[in-house]
């Protein structure tokens, strides 16, 4: 209690400098308080008390009933998993000021570990791999919007604005899907034609034409 009461303490010093727009100053205070906090500990596991001898193999939603289920957090787990998600999700804005959307991806997603429902930190995770703007980073985005719109009321302004992101998004990973496409297959066209160099040949020689069966056949051309 006293570690989360000095954690919380560090959290509102770092909430003063952001509200100042001292970002450096926000995030020093923000990752001492989650200094602070104990760290989250690994998945432990637990017999099913419902799984027995005479259970089905296959329950009635098609699934085969877990042998082991995970062990429920101690209410103090539970109070330190919260304050590691909004300290992570804090750190997670400072670097969106910063510009440092990589890092902001990553303190997000700690964040998301604790609490896999945080909103804030999604929509900050969304925004910036479209800040990203790399195939994987804009279909994790696509993905993190996905998830909030299950989460949020239908009701709210933010899903009428998350399916405006969305609805932009799509072409963004249309063009970045093929852009990076061209590029893998121009290098491994270029390591193509460093080997095949060295028996007078090039890609080029290789010609792939439709074989009207939904595939493709290699035809060899001088």
């Amino acid at each position: 209690q006293e570690s989360l009461r000095i954690a919380d303490e560090f959290k509102n010093e770092g909430n003063d400098h952001f509200r100042a727009r001292r970002w450096d100053e926000a995030l020093v205070a923000y990752r001492a308080g989650l200094g602070r906090v104990p760290k989250r500990r690994e998945p432990q596991l637990q017999p099913n008390p419902d799984v027995d001898v005479d259970s089905p193999l296959v329950e009635e939603d098609g699934e085969a009933p877990k042998d082991q289920i995970p062990i429920p957090m101690t209410p103090e787990e539970t109070e330190c998993a919260k304050a590691r998600a909004v300290l992570n999700a804090n750190i997670g804005a400072c670097f969106v000021k910063l510009d440092d959307h990589k890092q902001a991806v990553e303190a997000c997603s700690q964040a998301l570990l604790d609490d896999p429902s945080y909103v804030k930190a999604l929509q900050r995770r969304a925004s910036s791999n479209e800040k990203i703007n790399s195939w994987s980073s804009l279909t994790a985005a696509q993905e993190d919007y996905t998830t909030l719109l299950k989460i949020l009321p239908s009701s709210t302004p933010q899903t009428k604005e998350i399916e405006r992101c969305q609805h932009l998004l799509k072409p963004r990973l249309e063009a970045a899907q093929k852009e990076e496409t061209a590029e893998m297959l121009g290098k491994l066209k270029g390591l193509g034609n460093s080997i095949l160099g060295n028996f007078g040949l090039s890609t080029d020689n290789f010609k792939f034409e439709p074989n009207g069966q939904g595939g493709y056949s290699m035809n060899f051309a001088k």
